[in-house]
Formats: C-alpha cells, sequence, structure tokens
C-alpha cells in the first residue's frame, strides 16, 4: 500500500488544478438583458418605491396606475394615459414621447396633459432621479 500513496497522491495534484476542467463558467444572459434587468431593479424600483407608490398603490387612485414595483411595468410600458389622450405613458426608446416623464418635469401642459407635476404634494425628484428614469426609457424601458 505504501508504494501506491505516492502515485495517489501525484494524481490527486494533477486532478485539482484547473487543467482539463472544459466547463464555460461564463455562460449567462446576455449582458445587455442583465444590464436592463438591472437598470430596473437597481435604478428605478428605488425611486418608484419612494416617490411614486407611496400613492400610486393599487392602480385605483389617480391616473389609474400601480406603480409597486411587481406593477409598475405593467401600468406604464406601452399603455395609454389618461389624462392625456393620444399620449402613452411610457414610450420605450422614447422619454420625449413618455408621459411619465412629462408629469415628472411638470411638463405636461404644454404636451395636451393635465394635472400636477408629480410627486404630488412633495418637491420635483432630483434632476439626477429623473435623468435615471430617462436613460431606463431610451434603453428601451425592460424590466
Amino acid at each position: 500500500m505504501r508504494r501506491f500513496l505516492p502515485i495517489a497522491t501525484a494524481l490527486l495534484g494533477a486532478c485539482s488544478g484547473s487543467q482539463g476542467d472544459t466547463r464555460n463558467t461564463t455562460d449567462s444572459a446576455p449582458s445587455e438583458t442583465i444590464a436592463a434587468q438591472s437598470a430596473f431593479e437597481a435604478e428605478i424600483v428605488p425611486i418608484l418605491t419612494s416617490s411614486c407608490a407611496t400613492c400610486h398603490l393599487t392602480g385605483q387612485e389617480a391616473g389609474n396606475m400601480a406603480l409597486v414595483p411587481s406593477k409598475a411595468l405593467a401600468t406604464l410600458v406601452n399603455v395609454p394615459s389618461t389624462e392625456a389622450p393620444g399620449l402613452i405613458r411610457v414610450v420605450p426608446g422614447d422619454p420625449d414621447k413618455s408621459y411619465l416623464v412629462m408629469k415628472l418635469e411638470g411638463t405636461q401642459i404644454t404636451h395636451g396633459g393635465t394635472g400636477a407635476q408629480m410627486p404630488f404634494g412633495a418637491p420635483p425628484l432630483s434632476p439626477d432621479k429623473i435623468a435615471r428614469i430617462r436613460q431606463w426609457i431610451t434603453d428601451g424601458a425592460k424590466p
């Protein structure tokens, strides 16, 4: 048994390295999908949660929008505005045509919309937060 120990040790040592490991550990979703998901979850959800979903919870509130994270995409992306006929809440790829941006920037009246700048009864979002929302829309408003 003693004479097999050095051979077994040598074989185990050779197998423990990365030699022969041909698995591709980088197989995953395309980076742009990950980036888009990360952008919504990391950049947009916190803004919605802290500034929007405090009023727009169920979709029964003003604007008929539920902006809690699990429902926000379904009530925003490619959905017609109830305040501004002919305008879409979020037009993927085009923040300047997105009624959400108009409401956040306070330009909704000049585009045929109504009501107050959002968030209602609170200070406007910072330029940085609006820029993040604009970028998410420019990138396709993906989940």
